[in-house]
């Protein structure tokens, strides 16, 4: 669809509802793993799913795993490299296990961060299945 025609901008946020993942994201960098996820046949996770007070950007509920995508640009303060591991503390507390990606190690290599996560997956499964 050619830009500059009108109505094109009105027409891409109409069509945009009926794309195959409608999970509510906020960067390229969660899109790109929500594909990649989706390409390797394993279930996909809730996006930025609410986990009481905190926002998890790819959450597995059956399993209490979830993924935190970070970037430089958005956790490269001292501030938020404090807050990012009490986060992950008290997640922990919560029998929730999370793990954090970065968006370089995900273009560098999605493959081995896919296996990862399926590896983490079943571990999961199994750990909470003992319980």
């Amino acid at each position: 669809m050619p830009a500059g025609h009108p109505g094109t901008g009105r027409l891409r946020r109409a069509l945009a509802i009926y794309r195959d993942d409608p999970a509510f994201t906020r960067s390229k960098l969660e899109r790109r793993f929500r594909r990649l996820v989706r390409r390797s046949g394993l279930p996909m996770p809730s996006a930025n799913f609410w986990v009481g007070e905190y926002e998890v950007d790819a959450y597995w509920p059956a399993e209490r795993f979830g993924v935190e995508l970070d970037v430089y640009e958005t956790h490269g303060t001292r501030a938020a490299f404090e807050r990012d591991r009490l986060r992950q503390e008290n997640l922990k507390l919560q029998d929730i296990e999370t793990i954090r990606i970065t968006g370089p190690r995900l273009d560098k290599e999605p493959t081995a961060v896919i296996e990862r996560i399926s590896t983490l997956l079943a571990q999961r499964r199994r750990q909470l299945s003992l319980k």
